[in-house]
């Protein structure tokens, strides 16, 4: 399992991409080949942005699982969208437990708990929905949006599966990777206050 902390959201395992790979170069890579029409537009290459939000999907889970990008188990996810103006952001989604609110909900409303296979002292523990939901419930996520400079985004060059397609892929996940941890790990850092 991946070591993360308050500064990193999201770990690339080239290792374990290489060592799983059914052709010996990159198991990413056959998960590229496997969703090949994602990434490309009539057999042209896509649009850097178009690209970047193609390689992240396939990239993390759930299509890939374990992903080459494994996100942090606390967050629910991360992801990279493309606004109808053609620009990219990463999204990532918090789930906030009621003690990291300023204003709790009155009463007693069940929160998100604990994944029952998490370990007692993790740091970054899955929450999930209460198992048995007896009286009003109220499950707060957090959506935390960062724009992404197109100065990071990657020009494919191959439209059709390959090491050069996976190679490009690989160099715009990695700088998303970089991305979110320099930038979206403060903002996450921040909206959980450093409770979990």
């Amino acid at each position: 399992m991946p070591q993360f902390d308050h500064s990193t959201l999201v770990i690339l395992d080239d290792t374990a991409d290489r060592e799983n790979a059914s052709d010996g170069h990159s198991r990413y890579g056959a998960y590229i080949s496997h969703h090949a029409d994602q990434f490309h537009e009539d057999g042209e290459p896509l649009r850097p942005v178009d690209f970047a939000a193609a390689a992240w999907r396939t990239a993390t889970s759930p299509v890939m699982a374990p992903g080459y990008a494994v996100v942090r188990p606390d967050l629910d996810r991360v992801e990279v969208y493309v606004d109808q103006d053609g620009t990219a952001q990463l999204c990532a989604k918090v789930g906030l437990r009621h003690n990291a609110l300023a204003h709790r909900p009155t009463g007693r409303a069940l929160d998100w708990e604990r994944a029952p296979w998490s370990r007692p002292n993790e740091a970054w523990p899955v929450l999930v929905s209460p198992e048995r939901v007896d009286r009003p419930a109220v499950l707060v996520t957090g959506t935390v949006l960062l724009p992404v400079p197109e100065s990071i985004l990657v020009t494919p060059t191959a439209a059709r599966p390959g090491r050069t397609l996976t190679d490009e892929a690989k160099a715009v996940v990695a700088a998303l990777a970089e991305h979110t941890n320099r930038n979206l790990a403060p903002l996450v850092a921040d909206l959980l206050g450093g409770v979990r």
